[in-house]
């Protein structure tokens, strides 16, 4: 007897190689589908459920691949104890459970059947794995020999197409066992059968086609994923009649809507900027000091600041600080505060430089800005420490013991969907998130901020939706920003060419995850925009547009200009300056060196000495 099985999950674990009794480490059960088939192929029985989440919701990212929200899963779900009692009355009358990369759906189940302390067999059941099966018939190139097949490139080099409804656990189920008979048929799968199965006579034995069965989601489950679609499709295209008037009463009621709109949202304003204008500053922008991530110059972003009447400017270079003392300097000379920052590389333990692919590295992105002369201290030590004790692979990452032990002086934004909260809403859950939220507030308290960015990508929805949430759950102010990299629209293309050279690709390589995919910006959006195009965004949030007013008097300006102190020597009488004296040495040092000065060498040094003159740097 074969149990194909799949699941759909919360997410991922961090370690997939972790034991079943590291329950943290292991996601949650979202859907469950498997069918039973005897030694000859027929199939036996089978199961599909949705399971009612207790104790967890589910992340947006695990959603977008399955299709299964948390409030679909309440309203649709069935008990999780119910499944698993059902579900383990078809492992004990299974020889082998199969699946495609079956260790971790078997992981997935082992935990939960310890979770709800019911007793299971299905650690112990012998398991065959179609990825590893497949392997040499689908024959990938990888950089070690041949890859793993997906389910889907699997199916499509043994019959020649796709499957439909790919990452519902219902279709994964019914497309593996398609896949797992047809490789046993062609003579691919070989396996040690335990002595009370039948072994098959020959290929030809296996399953009879008519014994195929389309085990997918409920059928309303289908209309319902229609009836969405359809009614998306139905709202945009209305949407698209209003704007360009096609209907005279729907273009007159959508005038009078943004009337009112205006008029809820002027009110909203004078709340909360008592009556004064509004305005707005750029707090999150990376300059050309971000190398190979940016093409914004420390100038521009001053500069361009300056021409949208903005009061200030921040810098958040990715890791470092490097143009701290340019944008300062240039920022005084055009009237603009600077609010020095950079935007962190966030690790668990940055003393830690082993890893593997079940080990990762994983970073977060914090954005912290100096509030003072002492903040721009400590947030230069943080970042230095990054480089000196936590540099790893091109990264300088810091933990969060390092930025509690300086943060004083210094405001922390939550960052976006790479912040940690951020990833956390978007891949474990609002639960996980609020756990995390309370460390940050205990050390920044009313200096730290949750960060609205909005470039219209459906996952920076959800997480602002949740940091709303939070804001006013836990008083935690609200702070609008735009993750800014190139300073015009226009300007993404030639962002994007960046993109490549830092990483080595193609750009004609379709931006994306896994296979065949590189690395890129989703959309144009991350620019440097008007205050009235920020302010226009977030007309709905108008208390994160004062968020940025609020930082910039916190602010306190900062100098970093200083004399340059360098060594002064006493030279010989003979010689009237440290030039003179620095070109004599060098002349005799050449001497010992060469023997003696040709024209060629006489060239390079007083190229060489020339520039030292010139930079005042004689004595150093």
């Amino acid at each position: 007897m074969y149990l194909i099985f799949d699941t759909e999950t919360t997410g991922l674990p961090r370690d997939y190689s972790a034991p079943i009794t590291q329950l943290d480490n292991w996601p949650r059960l979202v859907q469950l589908a498997w069918q039973l088939h005897d030694h000859m192929g027929a199939l036996q029985s089978s199961g599909n459920y949705i399971i009612r989440p207790e104790g967890f919701t589910i992340p947006f990212n695990s959603e977008q691949i399955h299709g299964i929200s948390t409030e679909r899963a309440l309203r649709e779900g069935v008990d999780l104890k119910e499944v698993l009692v059902i579900f383990r009355n078809d492992i004990d009358r299974a020889h082998f459970l199969v699946g495609h990369n079956v260790s971790f759906d078997e992981r997935v189940l082992g935990a939960e059947y310890l979770r709800n302390k019911i007793p299971s067999a299905i650690m112990d059941k012998a398991k065959i794995d179609t990825k590893d099966e497949g392997t040499q018939f689908c024959a990938i190139p990888g950089p070690r020999g041949f890859k793993w097949p997906s389910l889907g490139e699997l199916h499509h080099a043994l019959f020649n197409k796709g499957f439909d409804d790919a990452h519902d656990a219902a279709a994964d189920v019914e497309a593996t066992t398609r896949c797992f008979l047809e490789l046993v048929l062609l003579g691919e799968a070989k396996f040690s059968f335990p002595i009370d199965a039948k072994l098959y006579e020959s290929p030809q034995s296996y399953i009879k086609r008519e014994y195929y069965i389309d085990l997918v989601s409920p059928d309303r489950l289908k209309t319902s994923k229609t009836t969405v679609k359809q009614s998306k499709r139905s709202a945009s295209s209305q949407d698209k009649s209003v704007r360009m008037g096609t209907y005279g009463v729907a273009e007159q009621d959508s005038s009078l809507a943004f009337k009112e709109q205006k008029e809820i949202t002027k009110k909203k304003l004078k709340k909360w900027t008592h009556g004064e204008p509004l305005t707005f500053t750029h707090l999150h922008n990376h300059s050309k000091y971000s190398v190979l991530r940016s093409t914004a110059g420390v100038k521009d972003l001053i500069t361009k600041a300056a021409q949208w009447k903005m009061p200030a400017v921040g810098l958040t270079d990715l890791g470092n600080m490097f143009g701290a003392f340019s944008f300062v300097a240039e920022a005084h000379k055009q009237g603009i505060k600077p609010i020095v920052g950079c935007e962190l590389y966030l690790v668990e333990d940055h003393s830690k430089k082993k890893f593997t692919r079940e080990h990762r590295d994983l970073r977060w992105q914090i954005p912290l800005l100096a509030k003072n002369q002492q903040g721009f201290k400590n947030l230069s030590k943080i970042c230095s420490l990054g480089y000196i004790q936590g540099y790893y692979y091109k990264y300088p990452r810091v933990d969060k013991q390092i930025i509690a032990e300086y943060s004083k002086d210094i405001i922390a934004l939550s960052g976006g969907t790479n912040g940690i909260l951020g990833e956390l809403i978007l891949n474990k859950g609002i639960e996980a998130a609020e756990v995390e939220i309370s460390w940050w507030i205990d050390c920044f308290g009313d200096d730290f901020y949750l960060e609205l960015i909005d470039h219209g990508l459906p996952e920076e929805q959800r997480v602002n939706e949740v940091f709303r949430d939070f804001s006013k759950k836990y008083g935690v102010s609200l702070v609008a920003s735009n993750n800014c990299f190139y300073m015009e629209k226009a300007d993404a293309d030639a962002h994007d060419a960046l993109i490549c050279i830092g990483d080595g690709t193609l750009k004609s390589t379709p931006i994306g995850k896994g296979r065949d995919f590189r690395y890129g910006f989703p959309n144009h959006e991350f620019y440097f925009k008007s205050a009235e195009e920020m302010i226009g965004l977030f007309s709905e949030t108008p208390e994160a547009v004062y968020g940025t007013n609020e930082i910039v008097q916190k602010v306190e300006p900062i100098v970093l200009e200083r004399e340059v102190i360098l060594p002064k020597f006493n030279i010989p009488a003979a010689f009237e300056n440290e030039d003179d004296y620095l070109r004599h040495l060098t002349l005799e040092g050449a001497i010992q060196k060469y023997g003696e000065i040709s024209s060629e060498l006489k060239d390079r040094i007083d190229l060489e000495l020339g520039i030292i003159k010139n930079m005042g740097f004689p004595g150093y």
